[in-house]
């Protein structure tokens, strides 16, 4: 039997719109990003001789949707796009630009009309910020959404009736397998010591994906007079949230403290074993996770693969990681702490093409 390929259908409550769309991941490929598409489905007798429009947005939130603080929102729209879908101001076969819309408007029938968004190379994917158990209302998160909605123009006020929202994401896999193997040594000299430290820090890979145990490799040669104990590892994911200004959080996500010690003059070579996963950091307050529809399942959120030329442009919330280790060195004249840290990516698998023929209509509305 043929795999399904799921269309999202999802109604204004007067039935004066509805939207097709049969996706809703879009996927950033670093050179391009999947373009947004669908059809809207018209009730002229509704309409009353008001346009339809579908709008683009992507909003970054930092606060509750209803708040509102002398007169200034904790949202800004990082980009918002417009266009006219009815009536057209273009040919149908103009406007349409997948094999997916001409197969929904030859369905769909004459109040049919297809749309088409390309989003620019410097927004953000997906990603919220997770909050803490005594937090209510809307999360920290950068978010995109396709809306529907009828009127005079495009800039009145729209009618919750006569509008539709549908919640979508933009999302990155891993890409090819990269051959790089990861890796940071270097020695530390302490005073009154003839001969060094040496630490080396390796991981197997540059890319992890999500539930995958984290391996790493540590090797300590330590010739100094001092002790070397308390050596911990631990995977630290590092949040930019970047819009008036830019702001660093960095957490912990996955810890491994050991008993493990080099007195001097000898040597450690072993391997460890982290394990990052949101199972092990549920409630914890401002951790990144993937955006999810509705109340599905997510994890924490996938490394931000951004373009060199634009990395400056960018605007929202950027991901990334590193393994670090962290020991201290004993001697008589005291202690201090040495670290070495390697960055990763952590991320999802490119899933493998399907060939989809069977159609399945999935009604979304209802939250989203």
């Amino acid at each position: 039997m043929s795999p399904k390929h799921v269309v999202f259908k999802k109604v204004s409550r007067d039935k004066s719109v509805t939207v097709y769309m049969a996706k809703r991941d879009f996927v950033d490929h670093c050179d391009f990003v999947d373009p947004v598409d669908g059809v809207i489905v018209v009730d002229p007798v509704q309409l009353k001789g008001k346009k339809v429009y579908v709008m683009l947005s992507c909003t970054f939130r930092y606060g509750r949707q209803d708040m509102d603080v002398m007169g200034v929102a904790f949202r800004r729209d990082l980009f918002l796009v417009t266009r006219q879908v009815y009536p057209e101001l273009q040919d149908k076969e103009k406007l349409t630009h997948t094999k997916i819309q001409q197969k929904l408007l030859r369905k769909l029938g004459n109040n049919a009309f297809p749309f088409f968004f390309e989003f620019p190379d410097n927004l953000p994917c997906s990603i919220a910020l997770q909050p803490g158990p005594s937090d209510v209302g809307k999360k920290c998160a950068v978010e995109f959404e396709v809306k529907a909605f009828c009127g005079e123009n495009q800039d009145e006020k729209i009618d919750k009736q006569s509008s539709v929202h549908l919640t979508i994401r933009k999302i990155q896999f891993s890409a090819e397998d990269s051959k790089l193997v990861p890796s940071a040594e270097t020695t530390f000299e302490f005073l009154m010591s003839e001969k060094p430290l040496h630490v080396k820090l390796s991981l197997p890979k540059e890319t992890f994906y999500h539930g995958e145990p984290l391996k790493a490799n540590v090797e300590i040669t330590n010739s100094s007079s001092r002790n070397i104990k308390d050596i911990s590892l631990s995977v630290e994911q590092v949040t930019h949230v970047i819009l008036y200004s830019s702001d660093k959080y960095v957490k912990s996500v996955a810890k491994e403290e050991t008993s493990d010690s080099v007195p001097s003059g000898t040597s450690l070579k072993k391997e460890y074993t982290l394990h990052p996963l949101l199972a092990y950091n549920k409630d914890r307050r401002g951790l990144a996770l993937d955006g999810r529809l509705k109340h599905e399942d997510t994890n924490l959120a996938s490394s931000s693969i951004v373009k060199q030329e634009v990395l400056k442009e960018v605007q929202g919330i950027l991901v990334s990681y590193k393994a670090v280790l962290r020991m201290v060195a004993s001697g008589t004249v005291g202690s201090s702490e040495v670290s070495l840290e390697v960055p990763f990516r952590l991320m999802h698998p490119k899933p493998e093409p399907a060939n989809q023929t069977t159609w399945c209509l999935r009604n979304s509305n209802g939250p989203t």
